[in-house]
Order: structure tokens, then sequence, then C-alpha cells
């Protein structure tokens, strides 16, 4: 790491050194607090030096009088030219006793909070230390004035709100939002770091815009490494790329499972089961050797874009080619411009498979997928994933079951939508009929890992569910269910109504009554509740797979938002509990379930704008080669951790470059493009990881 010192007021000016250093992994210190404090100011807070190990910190002690109490430090020469940085970062420790968001603003002149600044946050929990990230965004999405839409992510215009001129920043805040309370936190190291990659789809890139896609569904203003440039082009690619296969089978160690044919050699089921091995968490193959499921989800899964209303934008388009007709739909959104409409849609995944690979497409491309995953070091077909290329049983794969028709309860509310209820009788009806559904295709077959059931729910707080059944109608099972335990409790409504500070004349004005009790004086109640019903999900899952598939595994419901309350329910019926984490690692992920069970990622990836996408998917990069480095700092980050087993990647291929219909999702996420060529980089890193997957996961 480049670490400098200053002999003004302890601050590194970058005047003194190039910021092209940030390429090869360096740093580019601000402020380090080594010396006297330099030129700040503060609102509603006191600040001070102090000694840690290892030098000398801020200490910043807020008050609660101001909305935003902190201290902004300033560039002692008046600006910092960060021209060539991607970040800014500042380690924090929080030494409050509750958890606490520290904000980091970076500052151009005339900042206001809104123009001519960025911000950052990182949560901490009492005593535990981190680092702050502050994106230093130079440019913003540009809908060319509603000419673009439906999409998450457009091609960027310089400036705007959001964005920062990195060459003149000067200065940085670090506070906290509307305190209710007074708070203190340290601070140390405030650096810029990272390459700035500008992205590579701007408005700016061509005159006319429109057409802006082209007959492959890539961008047409730009052209970058790997992308199709003709028919011939895509055409070519197959006999390339076969010799690569053959020069790259996979993995020696590995038994036709993935499984670590050189390891331990357990009991042999005939099917995937969880066992500890030296303190660790693996699965374990029919073949009874330890597994570690290095997987990918959506595999084959052709997405399409919406092109109705967008007939400008595409160059010769292949939908209205008759041989391309197959490859139009029309299919329902949930969200965005096209939210409950049915437009109509074109896969240009799919048509590139179908010029690639001919009529037979799905077959050829299915015996494709096999080879490359052998190959790319990936041992499982996990979720959301084609039925046919599962059911080919050359790779591992998991399955998964909704509760489908299920009533929800309504008071609830969530991303995806509300909670279902497991009171509700027609709960354990459709997860048996889901299941019934795979008798003879994935129910039994030993190359079907297990279930995931539902996805990312709304678990909220530890009493988000329990107060919104009481938010529901009369008529929903789950209040009826709730208000029948009150009763057992209680007895009478009065002592409810002591235990509560409520006002209840009788049960049924309970059950009729809509609105939210007193969080603190309901809580025991509520938590309680809320266990009884986290518990009835999971537990009504695993029955449901054990009636149909009793050797299987049950891998949870795939936690993105999640209390301890649910996760401890998770860990006392699943076999396996998963989570979808997007973040940079999960080395130090600690679960919070409060036992030690075998977990397992379900989705986490990363993207980039350097190759003609407009969105970089949840957790930015800079480039491929940084998307690479991350992708194998993360799966052998978890790989090492005593009770992972396994990482899924989200997803096989590229979303649409103009938004799925579905959400309009246009992530750059994929081991292969729009037109099925693979990122180099992705693969070489992939190969890297599954050739070392059982010695990583074996090292103490």
């Amino acid at each position: 790491m480049m670490r400098l010192n200053s002999v003004l007021h302890g601050f590194v000016l970058n005047t003194l050194v190039v910021c092209a250093n940030l390429a090869q992994g360096g740093e580019l210190m601000l402020l380090d607090f080594e010396t006297e404090l330099g030129p700040h100011a503060t609102t509603d807070a006191k600040v001070e030096r102090i000694a840690v190990e290892g030098g000398s910190a801020l200490r910043v002690a807020t008050g609660h009088m101001q909305p935003w109490p902190g201290v902004t430090l300033k560039a002692p020469q008046g600006r910092w030219d960060l021209a060539d940085c991607r970040e800014v970062l500042v380690d924090l420790h929080n030494t409050s006793d509750a958890r606490l968001a520290v904000f980091c603003r970076v500052d151009n002149p005339g900042a206001d909070g809104k123009q001519h600044c960025v911000t950052g946050s990182l949560e901490l929990e009492p005593g535990k230390r981190g680092v702050l990230h502050v994106d230093l965004r130079r440019t913003s999405d540009s809908r060319l004035d509603g000419k673009l839409f439906g999409m998450r992510g457009y091609p960027v215009a310089v400036g705007g709100p959001g964005t920062i001129d990195a060459a003149n920043v000067t200065q940085v805040l670090l506070f906290v939002s509307k305190p209710d309370r007074d708070w203190q936190f340290e601070a140390d190291r405030v650096r810029a770091a990272g390459r700035y990659i500008a992205p590579n789809a701007s408005i700016h890139d061509a005159e006319p815009y429109f057409p802006l896609i082209d007959t492959f569904g890539q961008y047409k203003h730009k052209t970058w490494p790997g992308k199709v440039l003709s028919l011939d082009d895509l055409q070519s690619r197959p006999k390339t790329e076969a010799r690569d296969l053959e020069e790259h089978p996979g993995p020696v160690e590995w038994d036709s499972y993935g499984g670590w044919a050189r390891g331990p050699q357990y009991k042999t089921t005939g099917f995937f089961r969880v066992e500890k091995h030296q303190n660790k968490w693996w699965l374990v193959d029919p073949d009874g050797h330890l597994f570690w499921s290095h997987g990918i989800d959506c595999v084959r899964m052709v997405d399409a874009t919406p092109v109705e209303e967008r007939e400008a934008w595409f160059e010769d388009f292949p939908g209205s080619k008759p041989e391309f007709q197959a490859f139009l739909s029309r299919s329902r959104a949930l969200k965005g411009h096209y939210a409950d409409r049915s437009p109509q849609c074109f896969s240009f995944a799919a048509a590139n498979l179908f010029r690639k690979y001919g009529s037979d497409w799905k077959n050829e491309y299915a015996d494709v997928i096999h080879r490359r995953l052998r190959s790319w070091g990936l041992n499982t077909i996990a979720n959301w994933s084609d039925e046919g290329v599962r059911l080919m049983r050359r790779t591992p794969y998991t399955d998964t079951i909704s509760s489908g028709r299920t009533p929800m309860i309504e008071g609830s509310e969530g991303y995806w939508g509300k909670f279902p209820d497991v009171f509700d009788g027609s709960f354990a009806r459709n997860l048996r009929a889901a299941m019934d559904n795979h008798r003879g295709r994935s129910a039994g077959d030993p190359w079907c890992v297990g279930y995931f059931s539902d996805n990312e729910m709304s678990w909220g707080d530890e009493m988000s569910l329990a107060i919104a059944t009481l938010k529901s109608p009369p008529q929903q099972a789950a209040k009826r269910e709730f208000v029948g335990d009150l009763k057992a409790k209680y007895e009478e409504i009065g002592k409810l109504n002591a235990a509560w500070g409520t006002s209840y004349p009788s049960w049924d004005e309970l059950l009729n009554r809509r609105e939210a009790p007193d969080r603190a004086k309901a809580g025991s109640d509520l938590k309680a509740f809320y266990s009884r019903l986290a518990e009835r999900y999971f537990s009504g899952v695993r029955d449901a797979i054990r009636s149909v598939a009793p050797q299987q595994l049950y891998l949870g419901c795939r936690f993105a938002w999640v209390n301890d309350r649910a996760a401890a329910a998770a860990a006392k019926y699943c076999d396996v509990v998963s989570y979808n984490l997007y973040r940079s690692s999960v080395a130090d992920f600690r679960f919070n379930g409060g036992a030690d069970v075998p977990l397992i990622i379900g989705e986490f990836h990363f993207g980039a704008l350097d190759r003609g996408m407009f969105h970089t998917g949840l957790v930015s990069v800079p480039d491929q080669a940084e998307r690479a480095k991350t992708y194998r700092d993360y799966v052998q980050g978890a790989a090492r951790h005593p009770q992972f087993v396994g990482t899924h990647w989200f997803q096989y291929q590229d979303e649409p470059t103009t938004g799925r219909v579905y959400d309009e999702e246009n992530y750059q996420i994929g081991f292969v493009d729009i037109a099925d060529t693979p990122y180099a980089e992705m693969i070489a890193a992939s190969r890297e990881v599954g050739e070392q997957l059982y010695r990583t996961r074996i090292a103490d």
C-alpha cells in the first residue's frame, strides 16, 4: 500500500503523487490524523485527535440538535485532484453502544447536499470497524428527455445530480443523519483508491443516436473485446470455443458430480447430504465424496426485452423476419414503464443462439453448456435454470418450489410483494402440489442437490409480520390464529389491555380492528407470534419436500432481508440455510440465526460498464479485470468459511441491454454476453477457482 506522510497538518496532498499508481492497487492518502488536526469545522459535534493502535485517529462526538451533526474536513491547500481515482475510503470504528450509520459526503465548490457532491454511508454494529466507500461518480443516467425508458440503467451523460468533478474536491464531511440521541465514532485514514474507468456507453457517442441497438441486441455505438461484428463472426465462434473446451476439460480432481474424488471417502447414499469434516460443513455427493457447490443461476434462461413503443431503437430488427417469429412473445411486467401490461417482446439471446448453432440450437447449446460448466470449474446448475438442461443429468442442479397462490397476509409489504399466510389451509396444499409436480423429474433424482423455496421474502424485523397480521382483515387466517394465541394466554381481554396499554372492549373487536399496537408494550407477544409464523413457514416447506423427495435437501428460502428470529427458524428446519449476499466479500460473514449450520449463497454478482452495457447490477466494479478478481476473492473467501457449502452466481448470461420485461433489469452480470460470448476474464477466474476449490476448502 502506498502511504505517504506530510509535514503539513498530517495531510498528504495528492499533488505529490500520480493517481496512475492506483492501477497497481495503491491508495492516495488524503487525511491520516497523525499530527495536528488541519482546517475543519463542526456542526453540533466535538472532535479530537486520539491515540489508537498504530497511530492516531479522529474521534467525533455528535449531539442531536441538528439534522446532520458532524465534522467538515477541508483540503489543506484548497482542493484535491482525484481525477484518476474511483472512490474515497474512510476507516471507521463505531464506539457507541448501538448500531450506527455514518455518512461521508465528498464536495465540490457550491455543494449543498444534493448538487456538486456525492455521498456514501456505512452501518456498523457497536464496537465494530469497517470501511466506508464513496463512489466518485462523474456521470449520471440520461433518458434523452424521455426518449429512453423501461430500463434500470441508461447511457450516461457527464455531470448531473449525484455526480462530482473529481479533479476539484474541496472537502469531506463525516456525519450522522437526523439522530434522536448523541453518537460517537472514530475515523482514520481518509484516502482515495481505485482506478477510474469511464462507462463506455454515452449519449454523446453518435448523432443521430437512434437506433442504438444492433441486430444482435448489442449497444451499437461502441466496440469492445469480444463484441460480435457480423453474422459470419458469430457463426465462426463455436469451432474456436470447441478447441478451447478440449484444451480445458475441467478439474482433474473431480468425480462425475464435481465432488472431490481424491478427498476423503464417506458412505455412499446415492443422494446429496450434508456432513461436517474437520470443523467445516460440506455437501457430500451421491458417490460419498466431499462436494462444494460452485454454481451459476439462470442457465439458458433467454430473457426477452420489450420492443413495443421502441421500434426506432433497433437496427435491422430480427423480429420483423419470418425465421425469428418464434422469439417474439408477450410477457407481463411487474414494475416500471410497462407495469401490469404485456408488451410485445423479443429475445435477442435466443435469436443469437439460433443464428449461432442452427435450427437444433436447443439441443446443441445444452451440450455446450454442460461442457462449458465443467471446463469453467463449475459443478452446479443453480436456481431459475432451464429444466431441459438440468434433466440431462450431467451436472448437479438445484430446484425450487413456491407457496404459489396461497393468500397473502394483507397487512404485510415488501419489494417483491406480501408474505404468504402460512396458517391458511391452502399453504400446505400448494406446497404439496408444487412438490407433486416434480415427481418423475427432480424428485428422487440423484443429480438434484435439493430445493429452495420462494425467494427473497419480506421478513422485515422481528415484529413486522405479527404487526402485519394485526393490520389485516378479520377473515385472515393468521390473524385468527394470533388472536387465538392471545386468548389462550390472557383469557380475559382486560388482561391483554393491561399488558398492551389498549382498550379493546372484546376479543371480537381486536379481531376487527386493523391498527398496530405499541411495539414496546406488545413486543413479547409480537415476537412470539413472529417466531411461530416463521417456524410454520419453514416446517411446512420441509414437510412438503420430505413427503415427495425424502432423501433430498431443503436449501432454505434465499434470504435477502432477514432478522435473527427468522434466521433461527430457518436453522431449525432447513438442511442448509441460504442467503443472497450482494457484497464484495463474505469471508467474515456471521450467521445471525444462533446456530452452527451449513449455509449456501444463492445469489451474488459484480458488473462493470466497460463492455457496452448500461447498468452494473447490484455490486459495481470498474472493469472486467476487477470483476474477475473480485469474483475469485469472493468465492475463495466463502470456500474458506467453515459454514458455507457453496456459492451460486447470478446469472449465466447478461440481461438484455434494453431491460428484461419483468422488472426492467439490464445488468452486466453474465458469464456470457447477449450474443453468447464468454467473458474471458471471468472464465479464467472461474477455472482458477475450480482447480483450487477443494485445496482452498480443506486448508486451515
